[in-house]
């Protein structure tokens, strides 16, 4: 029996997508988070690893049922055995919901623009956390949003729905644009944990893809990160580091280090490459030797600087799924 390890859950990553076995198939559902907008994705658990791919019959990986397991396989030999891990909301564990599923910038990367979906009311984020909470499955609530309007309006909306869940008494993380105030407006509500993501460290791939965002500089988005470590304290603060946008390996050493050495996570995540934005961005999935290499070079910065990714209670650091994760992965 062949358990997931690093080098397996890299090989997944690196592909990103499976095509699975019908009666294998979860509920419909679509993600409404960030690049994966629109795309319907399985996750997969084995060997104390967890890994989220995207359902694609196209795929050269294939999810089947056998013996009781499941199996993805390659080339029609067995790669890996272990069984789907069921999801909460948006993702396993974490009561995990989209707030705001609009955003005005045009960041190339990412579907949100391309779908401008709904913005969830406090009835409809209460009723997804009751729901959790009634299956016994209510251990953390994590909120994202876009920006439908300003950041300053999001934050507003955010601060007033955290407020609303603190009578669950679980930790909370929330990810969002920053604005001058919202680390402290996000604790002050009870917040546990905070990402503001930097997408990218090269300032010449930020000022291309990440366009039309106004006061939402990388050396804005960096202070407020420094902000919000003062505020939230170490291992409570994260950003997104996307792998595959044309970046160096020495521009993503360098970043990962200025991060972690202002006590900031970084997480490292594989490029998702979204038919919906087809023609807009040239980017490339990461290999697994790639993400291998990345992931160990930042479990070392990470050491040094003394931050541990398993303090972390919500949002992406726990989960791994999306991720080569150092020290839960790598």
């Amino acid at each position: 029996m062949t358990h997931m390890n690093a080098e397996i859950k890299a090989e997944l990553l690196a592909r990103g997508k499976v095509d699975v076995e019908r009666s294998l198939l979860p509920p419909p559902s679509r993600s409404t988070a960030g690049p994966g907008t629109g795309l319907r994705s399985i996750f997969f658990k084995s060997g104390g690893h967890r890994v989220r791919l995207e359902i694609d019959a196209a795929s050269p990986l294939k999810m089947v049922r056998q013996d009781g397991d499941v199996v993805i396989l390659q080339d029609n030999k067995e790669l890996v055995r272990g069984q789907i891990d069921p999801i909460v909301a948006h993702c396993p564990g974490q009561t995990y919901i989209t707030i705001s599923e609009q955003c005005r910038y045009d960041c190339k990367f990412c579907s949100v623009p391309k779908f401008q979906g709904t913005i969830k009311t406090l009835d409809q984020v209460l009723a997804i956390v009751e729901k959790a909470k009634s299956g016994g499955n209510l251990k953390t609530i994590a909120f994202t949003s876009g920006v439908a309007t300003t950041p300053e309006n999001e934050i507003d909306r955010v601060v007033a729905y955290v407020q609303a869940v603190k009578k669950y008494h679980v930790p909370v993380g929330v990810a969002v644009y920053p604005t001058e105030d919202s680390s402290q407006r996000l604790k002050d509500a009870g917040v546990t944990e905070v990402k503001y993501n930097v997408e990218t460290m090269d300032r010449e791939i930020f000022d291309r893809v990440c366009t039309g965002r106004k006061g939402q500089s990388l050396d804005f988005i960096l202070t407020s990160l420094r902000d919000a470590v003062t505020v939230f304290g170490k291992n409570r603060v994260s950003s997104n580091i996307i792998i595959g946008l044309g970046e160096t390996d020495e521009c993503v050493r360098k970043g990962v280090e200025y991060l972690a050495k202002m006590g900031v996570i970084p997480v490292l995540r594989p490029i998702t490459l979204s038919p919906y934005r087809q023609g807009e961005i040239s980017a490339t999935r990461p290999s697994a030797g790639r993400l291998l290499k990345l992931a160990k070079m930042t479990r070392d910065i990470l050491e040094k600087y003394h931050l541990d990714t398993g303090v972390s209670k919500t949002m992406c650091l726990p989960c791994t799924g999306c991720d080569l994760t150092p020290g839960r992965d790598a």
